[in-house]
Parts: structure tokens; C-alpha cells; sequence
């Protein structure tokens, strides 16, 4: 039996990774493989009680580094309880947001050392690796506009100011620029066809190169 693939999709808020990851497993599904969704944080039992205090409960103030250990103890159940297992069995796993949006929003946006989300990085990943990200990048304007026209309550990210998504932002360019070839630059503000097609084209690659090498 053959692994499966990691496929994670990253992004700002209001970049449409929802819309785009079901775009994923359609394509994925037309291939015949095996793929299940998941998010972070949560993904598990566990997992989704520690997204409700990371992301909903904005009344309870929190401190950096400790929202940065609470995303690695969610990361670390979804491994060991879901990611890791279907990986083993074949299966194809896309999440919404994985190792780089720590680097984005804790490391860039809460200004936590990227030594220290390293040095978790390395214990809690144990060296795997996405296989694939695309990276839904969009101006803060645009961002701002979609989260805005929502009308749903925001959450503990999207209340954070313009400078910082502005700096989540240019994280995760430069977490693109010193992988180019793992995570994939998407232009979201295009029209979703387009965007669509991109996506498309890049998993298309994917699937060629794996099928080179069987």
C-alpha cells in the first residue's frame, strides 16, 4: 500500500479556503483517491474544545506563547488521532491551516521566536512534511472587505488590526519564498475559475509526478 499525501491549504481570512479545499477533494475524488478534510485546530474530540478557547472564546485574554502551546497540543492529537493513521493507510489528507500558519500568525503576527516554533515544530512533526501547500495569498484590503461583509461574530484572529494580518501576510510570503517548492503562491483575488484552474493545474503536477515514480 502506498502513502498517502499531506495537502495543506493556507491563507488569510476571507481567502476562500473553504470553497477552495472542496474544489481539492472533488479533484482529488475524479482521481479515485482516497482523501478526507480536516481543519486546525481541531480535527479530534480534543482538538475542536481547544479550537472553541483558541478561536471563539475572545473573552478569555491569553498570552502568546501559551496560545502557541495550545495549537501545538491540538496539532499533536490530530497527528497521532487522524493525519498520521489515514497518511499510513493510503489515504489523502488536505487541512485547512498546518505548520506554516503557526509561523504566520504566531511567529509573525504575535512576534513568538520561529527558534522556539522550530524546536516544537521538530517534536511535534517528528520531519513530516506537507507534500503540498497552496498558499491562497490576497491583498488586506480585499481580506478585509470579505471578512467584514460576512455578518457573523469574528473571531479572536479576524479581530486583530491591519498591521497585523498585514504582517501574518508577508509571514507566510516569506515561509513561500524559502519553500518554493513545497508551497505553491495561488492569487486569490482572481475570479474563482481562474483560481480554480490554478489549483487544479498545480494537484494535476502532483499526481504526474507521483505517478512517474510508481
Amino acid at each position: 500500500m502506498f502513502r498517502g499525501r499531506l495537502v495543506t491549504v493556507e491563507g488569510i481570512d476571507g481567502s476562500g479556503k473553504t470553497t477552495h479545499i472542496d474544489h481539492i477533494c472533488a479533484c482529488l475524488r475524479q482521481q479515485n483517491i482516497s482523501v478526507i478534510r480536516t481543519r486546525e485546530p481541531g480535527g479530534t474530540e480534543l482538538g475542536e474544545a481547544l479550537r472553541e478557547i483558541l478561536i471563539r472564546r475572545v473573552d478569555l485574554a491569553m498570552d502568546a506563547e501559551t496560545e502557541l502551546l495550545l495549537m501545538f497540543s491540538a496539532r499533536m492529537e490530530h497527528l497521532r488521532k487522524l493525519i498520521c493513521p489515514a497518511l499510513e493507510n493510503g489515504t489523502w489528507v488536505v487541512i485547512d491551516r498546518f505548520i506554516d500558519a503557526t509561523y504566520a500568525y504566531q511567529g509573525g503576527g504575535r512576534g513568538v521566536s520561529m527558534d522556539r516554533i522550530r524546536l516544537l515544530e521538530n517534536w511535534v512533526l517528528n520531519g513530516l512534511t506537507p507534500d503540498l501547500t497552496i498558499l491562497l495569498d490576497l491583498p488586506i484590503e480585499i481580506s478585509l472587505a470579505r471578512t467584514n461583509a460576512r455578518k457573523q461574530a469574528s473571531d479572536r484572529f479576524e479581530l486583530q488590526d491591519r498591521e497585523f494580518k498585514n504582517t501574518v501576510r508577508e509571514a507566510y510570503l516569506e515561509r513561500a519564498r524559502q519553500n518554493p517548492e513545497r508551497i505553491r503562491i495561488v492569487e486569490a483575488s482572481a475570479e474563482m475559475s481562474i483560481v480554480k484552474r490554478a489549483i487544479s493545474d498545480i494537484l494535476g503536477s502532483l499526481i504526474e509526478q507521483i505517478h512517474s515514480q510508481i
